[in-house]
């Protein structure tokens, strides 16, 4: 699946939504040492501003957003378009994660989530898509995870935004890739960032938010559109996606010790 990459971020206008920490953080930070002109936005600005002190303060631009907000995303992004005309690379991290299990369902915290983790990046690629098929290219990159790859513990919620954002990607990759625009799926395993420090139990194959940048970004430069981490893990999920029920659940319930 051929389609456009970045070899090279140097001078790249990036837009990272939910910079402020965890892996949009990590990735802020290594597009900064490629070069990337980065547009940092999430809620918590004074996260972004200490980002941004440490960039070239012509690389970097705070544009508070959230992403349950379809005006203050056409705010921000009307900002980035005054200061620099436009983006190369929208790169969506925002999420939220919710543990939930059947047994403490409730529908306020399933709708906070689908509120932020499918609506948020469609609203986000809603903004910036129209200007990206006027000018025949652009990237968008969308942070999901392998949850969505099939059921699992205590993601009664989180489980299905991400299976929905596999689906968006897949879409949106067919749609676009013969107009020139890149999509990028991006589905990490266990990261270590402050959503993944609720989790009560041992999380396999766990790695760094810095990892987990290196991963996203060279999967970007590659044109990859399926970019999964770490391989050991997300591809074992992947493995289990084709299994008959039966066997998919007596493994998941044999070896998830939640």
């Amino acid at each position: 699946m051929k389609q456009a990459s970045i070899p090279d971020f140097t001078d790249q206008c990036v837009w990272v939504i939910g910079a402020s920490s965890g892996i949009g953080e990590a990735c802020a930070r290594a597009l900064l040492k490629r070069g990337a002109k980065l547009a940092l936005s999430s809620r918590r600005i004074e996260r972004l501003e200490a980002i941004a002190q440490s960039a070239d303060p012509s690389h970097s631009l705070v544009v508070p957003v959230d992403v349950i907000d379809p005006s203050s995303i056409a705010r921000a992004y009307q900002t980035i378009k005054t200061q620099w005309g436009g983006i190369d690379l929208l790169l969506f991290v925002s999420g939220i994660y919710i543990p939930l299990r059947a047994d403490d369902f409730n529908m306020e915290d399933a709708q906070k989530t689908v509120d932020s983790n499918i609506l948020g990046p469609m609203r986000a690629v809603a903004t910036v898509l129209p200007d990206m098929l006027q000018v025949g290219r652009g990237h968008l990159a969308i942070v999901g995870s392998v949850a969505g790859y099939s059921g699992l513990p205590k993601a009664l919620a989180y489980g299905p935004t991400k299976a929905a954002m596999i689906n968006f990607c897949e879409t949106l990759f067919y749609d676009l890739q013969p107009k020139g625009i890149g999509v990028h799926m991006i589905s990490p395993g266990f990261v270590a960032t402050e959503a993944t420090a609720k989790n009560d139990f041992e999380m396999p194959a766990l790695i760094s938010a810095e990892e987990a940048a290196i991963e996203i970004l060279e999967g970007i430069g590659r044109g990859e559109f399926d970019i999964h981490f770490p391989k050991r893990f997300s591809g074992f999920l992947k493995f289990l996606r084709i299994l008959p029920y039966p066997i998919y659940f007596w493994i998941v319930r044999k070896f998830v010790k939640i």
